[in-house]
Order: structure tokens, then sequence, then C-alpha cells
């Protein structure tokens, strides 16, 4: 029993305990995560689809990504980003890029829903990432004041209360969101885009996602119902454009009892 004390009490044994412990939990939160990607994804690639997407890659994205998207000095690594990266990007125009410049720009796309699934099942191939959203998380079903509170809390710093969109440093900025589809805000969140954070699913959970896209289309359909939303930058712009047409009104009104003295 003393032997056995003694034991229990060695320098190591904190040390043992700890890293079991940190065993543990990563391997309870790998498989939580596994499990919530799998729920969060209906999308499946056959092998026909992975070849196309390769001979697609290899005609047009391997001039700057590399030869098995392993990246080069003019575009990074794409192992591992996962299928929603890809979808994202070439769905909106952003990729292929159509100069260089302080962030890609939303453009018409260049390949059709076909290639763009195809670009994705290659790149999905090459490593484990964020996959295709279920339609059920995207569709805006969810709830809208859940999705408006936690939207105020993490990206309106960004993309503005109103999701009307905000500059950035160095030339870049947040895109408005309106007219924007439920399953390309929902890829953004879980890859990160540009400036933009990675909210995986430890962070917002898919139902979370799906109550912020609930709110983007209800904000998106309600419209101003104060009039002109003048942008919907807030206070700033409202006071500027009161300034400038009360000075105007002025002006116009100075104008005219002059004009009448005369």
């Amino acid at each position: 029993m003393k032997a056995l004390s003694q034991k229990r009490r060695h320098p190591l044994a904190a040390i043992a305990l700890l890293l079991m412990g940190l065993l543990i939990t990563g391997g309870l939160y790998a498989v939580a995560t596994t499990v919530n990607q799998a729920k969060a994804s209906t999308t499946t690639f056959s092998a026909s689809d992975t070849e196309e997407g390769g001979k697609l890659f290899a005609a047009n994205c391997a001039t700057c990504h590399g030869m098995g998207a392993s990246g080069s000095k003019d575009g990074p690594s794409l192992v591992g980003v996962g299928a929603a990266a890809v979808d994202f990007q070439v769905g909106t125009g952003r990729m292929p890029m159509q100069m260089n410049g302080p962030q890609a720009m939303k453009k018409p796309v260049q390949f059709n829903d076909e290639q763009t699934h195809q670009l994705a099942a290659y790149v999905a191939s090459l490593g484990a990432g964020p996959a295709v959203p279920a339609e059920d998380l995207t569709n805006g079903g969810g709830d809208a004041a859940a999705g408006g509170e936690l939207f105020r809390t993490n990206c309106a710093m960004c993309h503005n209360a109103a999701a009307a969109g905000g500059a950035l440093t160095r030339g870049k900025f947040a895109p408005a969101l309106a007219d924007v589809s439920g399953k390309h805000i929902y890829e953004a969140m879980v890859t990160g885009p540009q400036n933009m954070p990675v909210f995986n699913d430890a962070n917002i959970t898919p139902e979370g996602k799906k109550d912020i896209i609930t709110f983007l289309k209800q904000i998106e359909t309600t419209g101003s119902p104060g009039g002109a939303d003048l942008g919907s930058l807030g206070p700033v712009a409202e006071g500027l454009f009161v300034w400038v047409a009360g000075l105007g009104v002025i002006i116009a009104f100075t104008i005219w009892l002059t004009s009448r003295t005369s």
C-alpha cells in the first residue's frame, strides 16, 4: 500500500493525468466535429466527378494553385480546404480571379453547376475539409430572432448591422449580403474567405448558421419600412443627408429673399 501511495504521488502522475485528459477531450471533439459535418452535408461525389474535376483543375486552376493543388507563389495550396470553399469561390465567380487585387471580386461565373460540382469533388479528394451544406440548413427555415442576435454578435462589426457591407483596411471590404444565396452564406461562414474568420461548428452550430441565414433573408425581403435607407450606413449618412438638404433649403430661401427685395 505504501508503494502504491508513493506511485500516486509521483511528480509525473499529474502530467500523465493531464495528457490523458487532453487525449480524451481531443478524441471526443474530433468525433463530435465529424458527426456535425456529416449532418451538415448530403453531397456525394463519384469517381467520375473527381476525375473530370481533376481535368478542369489542370486546365484552369493549376497555373496559380500548382499541379495537385499544392500551391505556388501565385496561389495557396488547396489541400484540405474542402468542397465548400470551391463551391463558394467558383460558384460566386470569385475564382478564377480576373486580376490581382486586394481581394477576389464577385463576377459572372465561368463554370456551370456541374463543372463546379466536379471541381469541388476533385479538391475534396485531396484532403478533408468543410463540405457543401445540406439544403435544409440553407433554405431560411430557422429562427430569425436568434439569427439576428448571432449576426449582431459575430458579423455586424464588418458587414454592418443591416448586412449592407463595410470598408476594411488596405482596399479590402466586407460585401453586402443582399441577393447572396443561403448556400454561399453558409459556405462563407465555414471556410472564411478573404478576411472573414472561420466559424466552425464549435463557434456557431449548424442550426445557428441556419438561423443567421433566416435573419438575413428576412431583412432582405422586409426592406426599409422607414423609407429610403441611405445605404443602411446609420446615423452618419442620415445626418449628412439632413445637413446637406437643410443647408440647400437655407441657401435657396436666402436667394429667393434677396431676389424679392431687389
